[in-house]
């Protein structure tokens, strides 16, 4: 007979409902992790007990009615939680989501029955084994994912398992039963009827699995998030899965793994589809700082840093007069791609704004570049903007990005971790100064005292000057001086 170590709680409880002439199991995730050698996270419950019973067993004090018209009560023991359901069938979803009713049964198996796919249809008990009666021990055992009977009806009953089926498989990197993949993909439409505040979280889920890549399925993101085009563009759509696959699968990365699958859209099209999907304003203004970041416009990180650029126009100017072809649309120059500057005037790169976006033949020069970028200014002035956590994730998605740069990124990463334990100044808060130091130094009072601040900040992380009070304000009289 397989055995399984119980919870210390878990067990208690299906004792004490055992004593009580309750048959009583733990189900579904709790037993798959257990027979996958993994530490459960939850532990669910099941009993042949009524809602009214388990309360009355345990008390009111240890019990919360969390869903009693779906048999299900949590119950408080040893400082964690407990669902406690009771066997149930389900009958007819009309909206594709809730059933229309619910009846308690006294068999576990009609339970398991109802349950979405094979290895979470499981149940145990220390009294009578593993109850498992659709096969699902055999398919984690050939790492595969499938659905309970037939995968139609089980997503018919509820669409959000389509996304649910790609999510466990990448999880555990399982493959996919061949009838149960062809029923997500032809039923992928129905998911238009599923919340999006339920699929943003199963698309988080499934983006934090260590190879997520393999099992974004363009059926299935065509429906949720079209704006991708998934189907019209294979090959795109495959290198974007690439790219996420590059960045290290921890649950601080998941944002970045979110930022480069919506790369193609840009920071105004990704704002866009995480409204649609209902996310948090935090995750929104963290996802899309990372789009603007990495995306090659004006000020962009990973552009300036690719060609060392000193200033946001400088970005500005290098992609506009960046051309697939290489050729600058506004001039016969040939710009080999990703492979030179223009040096004019004495910049990185010209400033065309001024010559109605032309660059004057007769000044323009061409050159490789192969500069190593001052990686400590970057690092400051990306931790004045952002915070350490951000900046981590936006070197993981530059490395996903830009592979041959990966050495820098991580270079990049290490240092901003080290200047921010070190408090290093990065911030204009940062400064030995402070706006009414500079009003009683002369500075008029308005917008202009930010300026001035700013100008310091960026005297300081540029080592111009130390941050110390008298220095800032003599650069401060250099400052009105000029």
């Amino acid at each position: 007979m397989t055995t399984i170590k119980l919870d210390p709680g878990a067990a208690l409880l299906l004792d004490a409902l055992h004593g009580a002439g309750h048959a009583a199991y733990a189900v579904g995730g709790c037993v798959r992790d257990s027979l996958l050698g993994l530490d459960p996270h939850d532990w669910d419950l099941c009993t042949s007990a009524r809602p009214e019973q388990v309360m009355a067993l345990f008390g009111e004090e240890k019990c919360i009615p969390t869903g009693l018209q779906h048999g299900t009560v949590t119950v408080k023991q040893g400082g964690r939680l407990y669902e406690t359901t009771t066997f149930r069938t389900e009958g007819a979803y009309s909206d594709g989501r809730h059933p229309d009713a619910v009846c308690f049964v006294p068999d576990v198996r009609e339970d398991l029955a109802r349950r979405d796919f094979t290895i979470n249809a499981m149940a145990y008990s220390a009294e009578e084994g593993l109850i498992d009666p659709f096969g699902g021990r055999d398919d984690l055992a050939a790492h595969r994912v499938r659905a309970v009977g037939e995968p139609e009806r089980r997503f018919e009953e509820d669409a959000l398992r389509i996304l649910r089926l790609y999510r466990f498989a990448a999880r555990f990197g399982f493959a996919i039963d061949p009838a149960t993949g062809a029923a997500a993909r032809a039923l992928g439409p129905h998911l238009d009827c599923v919340s999006a505040e339920r699929i943003q979280e199963e698309l988080l889920k499934l983006l934090a699995a260590p190879r997520p890549g393999s099992y974004l399925e363009p059926a299935v993101l065509a429906v949720i998030l079209p704006e991708l085009e998934p189907e019209k563009q294979p090959e795109r759509f495959a290198e974007l899965c690439r790219t996420i696959d590059r960045i290290e699968p921890t649950a601080e990365n998941v944002p970045a793994r979110l930022a480069a699958l919506l790369c193609p859209l840009g920071e105004a099209g990704a704002r866009k589809a995480l409204r649609k999907l209902k996310c948090s304003n935090a995750l929104t203004d963290e996802v899309t700082a990372l789009e603007r970041e990495a995306g090659g416009g004006a000020g962009s990180f990973l552009l300036g840093h690719e060609f060392e650029l000193r200033h946001p126009a400088d970005a500005l100017c290098l992609e506009r007069h960046s051309h697939p072809a290489g050729r600058c649309p506004n001039s016969n120059s040939l710009f080999p791609p990703q492979a030179a500057v223009v040096a004019v005037a004495g910049h990185s790169i010209a400033r065309p704004i001024a010559f109605g976006n032309r660059v004057p033949p007769q000044r323009t020069v061409l050159r490789e570049t192969t500069v190593t970028p001052d990686f400590t200014i970057y690092a400051r002035r990306l931790l004045g903007k952002y915070n350490l956590c951000t900046v981590r994730r936006l070197a993981a998605l530059g490395t996903a990005l830009q592979p041959e740069h990966a050495a820098d990124f991580a270079a990049l990463s290490e240092l901003a971790e080290q200047l921010d334990a070190d408090g290093v100044c990065c911030r204009v808060s940062q400064l030995a100064v402070n706006g009414r130091d500079l009003m009683a130094a002369g500075v008029p009072a308005g917008p202009g005292i930010r300026k001035v601040l700013e100008a310091l900040l960026d005297g300081v992380i540029r080592e111009e000057y130390p941050n110390e009070r008298q220095a800032l304000l003599a650069a401060v009289q250099q400052l009105a001086a000029s």
